[in-house]
This record gives C-alpha cells, sequence and structure tokens, in this order.
C-alpha cells in the first residue's frame, strides 16, 4: 500500500494530473491569494506597533523549563514597554503569547496553516491574529515588524527563522535588531560550528559572530532589547 508522502510525490509528478496551461492559470490567481495575504497583514501589524518575536519548537510542553522561561520572557517584554509576536501556535509560541497576555501587553500571532501541529493557541489577541497559507509572506511580517528576534530551542522552523534574519542582517537588505539566542547549552553546537568552522573556512567574518547575543535568562534578554533601543530608533526594519 503506497504511504502518504508516496502519494504525495507521485502526484506532483504525475504528467496527467495538470499541462502547462493548467499550471498558468493556477498561478495567476495564486498571485491574488498571495497579494491578500500581504494586503492583511501589512494592515494589522503596522497599527500593532514595537514587538519582539518569540520562536520555538511547536512541540515543547508546558511543563518543560523552556515553556516556562519563554512565558517569562514575554511578561518581562511587555512590561517593558514591547508587545510580543509569535507563530500563533503551541509550545514555545503558546508559552509566548500567555507571557504576554499576563503580563497586559499586545500579544500577535501569525499562524501558518499546516496538516499537523499548528493550531491558534488561545492566547492570541483576538484582533491580532493573522493566518497565512504561504510561509514567505509570514516570513515578511515577522521581519519588517520585529524590533527583536528571541530565538528558544526549536527545530527546522526556528532556524530557518533565525538564519533568514542573520542573512538579511549580514547583507544589509534589513537594518540591524537585536538577535537573542536562549539557552546556550541548547545552542552551543551551532555557535561552536560558526565560530570553529564556518569562520575558520572564511565563510563569514569575525564581525558576523556579533550578529546575534546567547543568554540564560529572561533578564538578560530584556536588557540586551532594551540597550540596543537605547541607541537606536524604534521603526520597522524595511
Amino acid at each position: 500500500m503506497e504511504n502518504k508522502d508516496d502519494a504525495r510525490i507521485r502526484e506532483a509528478f504525475d504528467a496527467s494530473a495538470k499541462d502547462w496551461n493548467d499550471i498558468k492559470a493556477t498561478d495567476a490567481w495564486q498571485i491574488f491569494r498571495i497579494m491578500s495575504e500581504f494586503v492583511e497583514g501589512f494592515e494589522k501589524m503596522a497599527k500593532i506597533g514595537p514587538c519582539v518575536s518569540v520562536f520555538g519548537s511547536a512541540r515543547t510542553k508546558s511543563s518543560n523549563k523552556y515553556y516556562k522561561l519563554a512565558e517569562e520572557i514575554a511578561f518581562k517584554l511587555t512590561r517593558a514597554g514591547y508587545g510580543v509576536i509569535s507563530g500563533g501556535g503551541p509550545g514555545i509560541m503558546e508559552a509566548a503569547n500567555r507571557g504576554a497576555k499576563a503580563g497586559g501587553g499586545k500579544s500577535v500571532g501569525l499562524n501558518i496553516e499546516l496538516p499537523f501541529e499548528q493550531k491558534p493557541n488561545s492566547y492570541i489577541d483576538n484582533d491580532k491574529l493573522i493566518s497565512f497559507k504561504y510561509f514567505f509572506v509570514r516570513k515578511v511580517m515577522f521581519l519588517k515588524y520585529s524590533q527583536g528576534f528571541v530565538a528558544l530551542p526549536g527545530g527546522f522552523g526556528t532556524i530557518d527563522e533565525l538564519s533568514e534574519a542573520l542573512t538579511l542582517i549580514q547583507t544589509d537588505k534589513v537594518a540591524r535588531f537585536p538577535i537573542i539566542l536562549v539557552g546556550s547549552d541548547y545552542w552551543k553546537g551551532i555557535v561552536d560550528w560558526l565560530k570553529n568552522v564556518a569562520l575558520e573556512e572564511k565563510n563569514i567574518n569575525p564581525e558576523d559572530m556579533d550578529l546575534f547575543s546567547v543568554a540564560d535568562t529572561a533578564d538578560e534578554v530584556v536588557q540586551v532589547i532594551d540597550k540596543f533601543y537605547s541607541k537606536y530608533m524604534l521603526k520597522p526594519n524595511f
């Protein structure tokens, strides 16, 4: 019996499923869906004000120490005057929205439609939940409106958001903003690889290691962000 992954691959490569005219027509209509997601995102996010994005695994349980730390970070960020943006789902994302809610601050959720894991959590403000079909539109919202990235332990999605932010800052495509890796033990392998392999091979520059900070407590996170914005103006990144 063919498994689900094989069936999806077969469907994608089935020449009889769509001809080029069908594909062109579908692509043309798809543009309007993409445009509508950009318009909704820009309209809602522009009204919210300065926010910090908190990333991490959707699979983290509420009993996990990083869930509790994410909640504390979000709480203290809202008390410092920042709103909090999460990916809108469970795990670390839920913890971030939960902390923002408890702190009386803005709790924003940029949800993505997925066949698993991702349903909006209940701690997002009703008027600040935006759902996306396309990852790349959602990424634009994070990158344009986040005044800081806080990355707690996570998997491919967290690393994806993190590496894109670092790349865009490194290449001057967006304005510099604080990027903080939370959990020195968790991120040690990546940090060591960047320092001992990527830097040693001259695939990054020494100053690129200054594009991010590593922290272990909520107070350290808030301190890094406050210190940065004591020198620079809060504004969208592009």
